[in-house]
């Protein structure tokens, strides 16, 4: 009996030993969504077109600090030297930061310059269909005033383009009409994805300052259309419909008399979703190449 007992009793404390126990959450405050446009990026973003605007003047900023170091190393001559000194300084270092700031307001011209550069479509049917998908993917990334506009061109492109009161979303009559919807989404998001992460303006600026192409590269953010990619797939929550739309801009063969085929698209091409629409080849080795940002989104 006493067995019997003992034998329950520990069948007992093993099934309390196997039950599953309770475990309190731990919750790390400094965890990030890695999919999600974080603060320092937009930081790093902003700061590129200052650190832009101060490299373009550095000649001057060069020859305005010796001046002011010589006039200034002079105060035992004559203390009104080296005031002179110091107010060349400051009304010189008032100045950069107006150029500077002035920097980030000349990527705005760049959509009036696109809508005189294209003609605008006039089919009501795709311009309610754009619409519809903008104002509902506008709201799930925050952006604000967002004009949609379909221009023509047998090309398939999109650009969203910073403009004095808003932005301006530029989609070709080619992706309108051939596009499925879930490609057409896809397109958009990684539109406004760019405006969240803080690459519109770096981007334009690229585009309407006169540079080498090497120079406009940098600036814009190399690889940054990859980042971009990663952010819309992850909000929409379907990134086989954004891959699908660049296969279809890897396969298309752009027809004579395409914008995407002019030395103005060559100035403007940061801007647009794809950036390599004239390119012959796909170019594997770049993050930009739209061969390679399907391929990365089918694997995801």
């Amino acid at each position: 009996m006493a067995t019997s007992q003992r034998s329950r009793n520990r069948r007992s404390s093993s099934s309390r030993d196997r039950a599953p126990r309770h475990v309190e959450p731990v919750l790390d405050p400094t965890w990030q969504n890695p999919y999600a446009p974080a603060a320092h990026e937009r930081h790093t973003h902003a700061a590129a077109v200052r650190r832009f605007a101060l490299k373009r003047r550095l000649p001057q900023t060069i020859v305005v600090g010796v001046v002011a170091l010589a006039l200034v190393a002079m105060v035992a001559m004559a203390w009104w030297l080296a005031l002179l000194g110091l107010l060349v300084a400051a009304l010189y270092a008032y100045d950069l930061r107006r150029v500077v700031m002035a920097y980030d307001r000349r990527g705005h011209t760049l959509a009036a310059r696109m809508r005189d550069e294209f003609k605008v479509a006039t089919n009501d049917t795709h311009r309610q269909r754009l619409a519809t998908v903008l104002d509902r993917l506008a709201a799930t990334f925050g952006v604000d005033d967002v004009t949609p506009l379909i221009v023509v061109d047998e090309g398939y492109n999109a650009a969203l383009v910073p403009d004095a009161s808003g932005y301006v979303l530029f989609v070709t009559s080619a992706v309108m009409e051939d596009f499925e919807l879930i490609e057409l989404e896809g397109v958009v998001a990684h539109c406004l994805a760019r405006q969240r992460l803080g690459l519109l303006a770096r981007e334009s600026v690229a585009s309407v300052v006169s540079m080498s192409n090497e120079s406009r590269r940098a600036l814009a953010g190399d690889g940054a259309t990859f980042r971009a990619d990663e952010v819309a797939a992850a909000t929409i929550r379907y990134p086989l419909g954004l891959a699908g739309a660049l296969r279809r801009c890897a396969r298309q063969v752009l027809p004579a008399g395409s914008f995407f085929t002019s030395s103005t698209y060559d100035q403007w091409r940061w801007i647009f979703f794809d950036v390599a629409s004239d390119a012959s080849a796909s170019d594997l080795s770049s993050l930009d190449d739209v061969e390679l940002r399907a391929r990365a989104l089918e694997e995801w």
